[in-house]
């Protein structure tokens, strides 16, 4: 069967490349590809059975209720959610119980992945930081990624009552060890050149283990997005992480 799809910022880097991707699948129709100015009723008028949103974060809530509210189940890669606005979403959702919403921080089956791995490593180090490296036009910082490895790995020690990471910093430059998400470090780069990097760094005494993924090209992402449009009509409801649609036990 044939799944009806639109997207989003269609002319951005990924929407472009995501609107390239649907039109090499033989299961995958793009019946619009809206950017800004596009009247968003296409959507219904087309037919879209799922929209890919790679927007802006000021917009992408708009996006999701219109299209959550038409039965349109949605694979979102804008950035900035946090719980306020996932609980907002689950509300929609809960109104249109057979929509499904993807909200992936990340589309890289490698960055999955890392993400995952890194998670299970810190239950065995003392201490764990990120860092996340990315182009100059990104709007947010921390990254989605770095966000979500953090929470992660916050979980992961928590379930084996790891005890919080040694640190002896007693004064310093604002900003200088990071931003931290529950006890993780994390430090941002914004430099030209970059696409999207990350490394987590772990230690204990006598070694440190890094583990680094690097997003080399857009064309990267696609395998996932299209992954998440092939699962999501088929799951209702919310599912934050593409982690949940891959085999991974």
């Amino acid at each position: 069967m044939t799944i009806k799809v639109g997207v989003l910022g269609a002319r951005g880097r990924m929407g472009a490349t995501t609107v390239a991707a649907i039109n090499e699948t033989d299961d995958l129709e793009l019946v619009a590809a809206l950017d800004l100015g596009d009247d968003i009723a296409q959507l219904v008028s087309n037919g879209a059975q799922v929209v890919v949103d790679f927007t802006h974060p000021d917009s992408v809530m708009n996006n999701l209720e219109y299209a959550i509210r038409n039965g349109i189940s949605v694979v979102v890669g804008t950035t900035g959610f946090d719980s306020n606005k996932l609980e907002t979403i689950k509300g929609w959702l809960a109104a249109n119980p057979n929509v499904g919403a993807l909200i992936a921080p990340n589309f890289g089956l490698g960055a999955v992945l890392m993400m995952q791995f890194a998670a299970q490593a810190s239950k065995y180090f003392e201490s764990v930081e990120i860092i996340e490296l990315h182009h100059p036009n990104k709007a947010d910082a921390p990254s989605g990624t770095a966000a979500r490895t953090a929470e992660l790995i916050n979980e992961a020690r928590a379930s084996v009552n790891k005890e919080a990471m040694p640190d002896a910093t007693t004064s310093g430059l604002e900003g200088a060890r990071g931003a931290t998400i529950g006890d993780v470090h994390i430090h941002s780069v914004r430099l030209r050149g970059l696409v999207a990097h990350q490394e987590v760094v772990l230690g204990e005494l006598g070694e440190t283990l890094t583990i680094r993924h690097d997003s080399i090209d857009r064309t990267g992402f696609m395998p996932g997005v299209l992954l998440g449009i092939r699962k999501v009509v088929a799951t209702p409801g919310l599912t934050f992480g593409l982690e949940h649609f891959l085999d991974l036990k």
